[in-house]
């Protein structure tokens, strides 16, 4: 047997409220740094993420492990949990972050878990990465109009939006 279903303070499948998500998204640092490797197979020590990917397997390790097995990385990272049990089909929480960190020049990886979604940034700036989160929850939940979102130019317009105009 696999093991047994768990459950969260949301029940099985988390928040999909982007204000309340936003809101209450508790960043916690986990001790250590992390290290992000790739190997043709994955390995008998403890990885804190796994992914199976065409070319390899990428692992997420102390960066001590990868040390003493001799596995290069060149990404040195902090690990950030946001405490909010965002659901996995919720909209908007990634982007929201990355957007928040990006305006402050730190990259983000994100790794979802079924209860929490968790950041490696890099190692060196943990403390603004928070900050920066902790900011953004304070704030609120950015506008729904993201300033990614697909816009059509005034010539292209729909069939449907052109023959209105008629």
């Amino acid at each position: 047997m696999a093991g047994e279903v768990t459950s969260g303070p949301m029940g099985p499948f988390g928040e999909t409220d982007l204000a309340r998500m936003i809101a209450s998204l508790e960043p916690v640092v986990r001790d250590g740094e992390f290290v992000v490797v790739s190997l043709t197979e994955e390995p008998d020590v403890p990885c804190a993420a796994v992914v199976r990917e065409a070319e390899g397997v990428t692992i997420v390790v102390d960066r001590p492990v990868a040390d003493e097995n001799g596995w290069p990385y060149d990404f040195v990272a902090g690990w950030i949990t946001l405490q909010v049990h965002s659901a996995l089909e919720a909209v908007g929480l990634t982007a929201a972050v990355s957007a928040a960190l990006t305006a402050e020049g730190i990259s983000c990886n994100v790794l979802a878990g079924f209860f929490h979604d968790h950041l490696l940034v890099p190692a060196d700036r943990v403390d603004a990465a928070v900050r920066v989160l902790q900011e953004l929850s304070a704030r609120g939940a950015p506008d729904r109009r993201s300033p990614y979102a697909v816009r059509r130019s005034p010539g292209r317009r729909s069939a449907d939006q052109q023959e209105a105009d008629r």
